[in-house]
Order: structure tokens, then C-alpha cells, then sequence
């Protein structure tokens, strides 16, 4: 259980709690390409779990195919596949599509590489990459976006920012100049972030589940609260005060539209903070039992195999494994 810190009623925030998640998009990148294509040319996307690749056509045009499902991609257009789903691009259907990591690539630096392929026909360029979202509150938010998130460049709704962002990715790709790589890959994950802002926009799966609780005044400033400190000894009643509602009421609300109790959530998402935080090399369980507010590394270590059925040591290894695999397919 988390100490008891802050006994006294507090203030809640008055900003956007729908802001506020959006704000901690920041991405790493494990791999960025800068392909120049001719047709007939194709590659194979690899599964990347916790990485979304996405695409972005600068030139040209080519077939993307998910899971059996084809879709026709123009100048303009972005695809994003945000849980790392494996899928096929190629300039048109039953060419050959080797994977991407295969074909040969010239590494510009440790994560931008060019890629020439092709069979010297029609051109087409395109931006490629993998990334992951680093902030759990941005991991919440991908989990909610269906297996592909596609965004025409003529339709979306947030045209005029994103013709310009890719206007300035086609100078880069053309005409390369020193720092390039550096302007493309920011470039890129601007483009990613206004994907996920058209689909927020647009999509009705935006307004249920965990955004649509963020839309909500109370709720949304209720969930603000746990995801600004989550060290703090949160019980339904400090927040319910903070909210300005009833015990029973704010517990009834916050169940309806998140879809778990107050208190699930708050441990689950200690426990999904605890889990990006071990990650990193050289943090040990005590000193993130410490920073989540727990008394005791051991009574952080009964929450945590309660939640995520493992012992946080274990995790803690399998995660960072699995960021070195993942660094090493791009290398």
C-alpha cells in the first residue's frame, strides 16, 4: 500500500485532461528509412511489439496489405500500424516483398538509413519507421487505436498541418542536405502525432473507454491527478473531494466510464509506470517501489505479480531483452 503523504484535501487541475494525455507523446525511434523506390519493387514489415511502424509517401503510390486487407496509398497519404502489426508494402499486388531488413540499406547514423530498391520503372518515396511512445500515458492511448490508423493526405483533418509537414520531409528525401536525417526523423514523428489527432477527431472510438473519461470533467481531472502523482496516497475519497462529488458517486462515475474501479486503476497504472521505469538499465526494484509511494520493496512486489503475473526482477529482464532484440533488428 502507497504511504501516506498528503492527508490534507487538494486542488485539482483546471486544464485539459484530454490535453494533458496527448502532451507526454514523445517517441523514441528505433529505426527511421528514407526509401527511393521504382517500380516493381516490395517489402515485408516484421511484427515490432510496444514499436508502431508507420509510412508516409512522398511520391507515388503502392498497395499496403494487413492481415488479408489491401489498401491503395497516394501522394500524401500516412499509415501507422501502432501496435507493431506485421504487414506488406509493394508498388502493386503478388510482387515480391522481401523483408525490410534484408534489403540493402545505407546507414546514415545509428537509427536513419537510405533504401534503394526497385526495378526502374514508375518512382516513389516514402519516410519508414518504427517507434515506440515512452510515456505509459501514450502507451494507454495506442492501445485504444485499432491495427491500423490510415490518414489520406486529401481528407484528413488536420490537412494544411500535415501537407506541410510532408512538403518539408519530400525536400529533405529529394534533395538531401547535412542534418537531414535529424529534420526527417522529427519531421516523422510529428506526422505520427497528427495521425493520432485525426483519428481522435474523426473516429467515434474516440469518444468511449478511457479518452471518453478524459473528456469528462470530473473524471478526466480525477485521472489527471493519478497520472501527475501517483506516488501519492490516492483513496476514493481524497479524490472524489478533489473532483467536488460524493464517495459513492465519483466511485460509480469512474467505474462506468473507465471500465475498472478507482483503486484497479490506480495500481494498475503504478504498475505499468514501474514496468517502463525498470526498463532502463541500472534501476533497481527498491528504488521504484520508493518512487510509487510503497512502503516496503516487498509490498511493491506483491502488487506488482498481482497485477502483472510475474515478480518485478523478472519483468525487469524480460523487458530489457526484449529492447535489445529490438535494437538489434535495426542494427
Amino acid at each position: 500500500m502507497a504511504t501516506a503523504n498528503h492527508p490534507q484535501p487538494f486542488e485539482a487541475s483546471t486544464g485539459d485532461p484530454l490535453a494533458a494525455a496527448l502532451q507526454p507523446l514523445q517517441m523514441t525511434g528505433a529505426f527511421y528509412c528514407s526509401s527511393q523506390l521504382a517500380e516493381p519493387w516490395g517489402m515485408t514489415l516484421p511484427p515490432l511489439p510496444g514499436y508502431a511502424w508507420f509510412h508516409v509517401l512522398s511520391e507515388g503510390r503502392c498497395e499496403l496489405e494487413v492481415e488479408g486487407t489491401s489498401w491503395a496509398m497516394g501522394r500524401g497519404d500516412l499509415a501507422l500500424a501502432p501496435h507493431g502489426t506485421g504487414h506488406v508494402l509493394r508498388s502493386a499486388p503478388g510482387v515480391a516483398a522481401p523483408n525490410i531488413l534484408d534489403l540493402d540499406r545505407e546507414r546514415v547514423s545509428d537509427r536513419y538509413e537510405l533504401l534503394r530498391a526497385g526495378g526502374g520503372g514508375a518512382p516513389c518515396r516514402m519516410i519508414c519507421g518504427a517507434v515506440r511512445f515512452d510515456h505509459p500515458a501514450a502507451q494507454n492511448l495506442v492501445e485504444l487505436l485499432p491495427g491500423i490508423v490510415r490518414v489520406e493526405g486529401s481528407l484528413s483533418a488536420d490537412v494544411a498541418h500535415m501537407q506541410s509537414t510532408l512538403a518539408l520531409i519530400a525536400a529533405e528525401t529529394v534533395e538531401p542536405r547535412p542534418g537531414g536525417e535529424a529534420v526527417v526523423t522529427r519531421l516523422a514523428d510529428i506526422l505520427v502525432i497528427q495521425a493520432i489527432r485525426a483519428w481522435i477527431e474523426t473516429d467515434p472510438g474516440a469518444r468511449a473507454g478511457w479518452l471518453g473519461a478524459l473528456r469528462d470533467e470530473r473524471i478526466g481531472r480525477a485521472l489527471n491527478l493519478i497520472h501527475a502523482e501517483p506516488e501519492r496516497n490516492w483513496t476514493v475519497a481524497t479524490l472524489a473531494r478533489a473532483v467536488a462529488m460524493s464517495r459513492s458517486a465519483f466511485a460509480a462515475r469512474f467505474t462506468e466510464l473507465v471500465g475498472v474501479p478507482v483503486l484497479r486503476y490506480l495500481t494498475e497504472w503504478r504498475m505499468r509506470l514501474a514496468q517502463d521505469r525498470m526498463e532502463a538499465d541500472g534501476v533497481t526494484v527498491a528504488t521504484v517501489a520508493a518512487e510509487l509511494g510503497y512502503g516496503s520493496e516487498a509490498a511493491f512486489a506483491r502488487a506488482f505479480k498481482r497485477v502483472t503475473g510475474t515478480a518485478p526482477r523478472t519483468a525487469a529482464r524480460q523487458r530489457r531483452a526484449e529492447r535489445d532484440r529490438i535494437l538489434e533488428l535495426a542494427a
